[in-house]
């Protein structure tokens, strides 16, 4: 009984890391909006860098639930 209430606990500390992505997922887009947005020309030379950012700190977050998984079902 304990172990599956430490184990649950383990699950929702590993899913914090899935926070901090949504806020950095939040922040790569809120740049760019703002970069295009003072300069519209630049669109084309920033956006693949936005992509790679999002897809970047996307992979974090699958990583974090990933980890979250293997605590409560490992």
């Amino acid at each position: 009984m304990e172990v599956d209430a430490a184990k649950m606990i383990g699950a929702g500390l590993a899913a914090i890391g899935m926070i901090g992505a949504g806020i950095g997922v939040g922040n790569i887009w809120s740049s760019l909006i703002a970069t295009v947005g003072r300069n519209p020309a630049a669109k084309a030379d920033v956006e693949l860098y936005g992509w790679i950012g999002f897809a970047v700190t996307e992979a974090i977050a699958l990583f974090a639930l990933v980890v979250a998984l293997i605590v409560l079902f490992g």
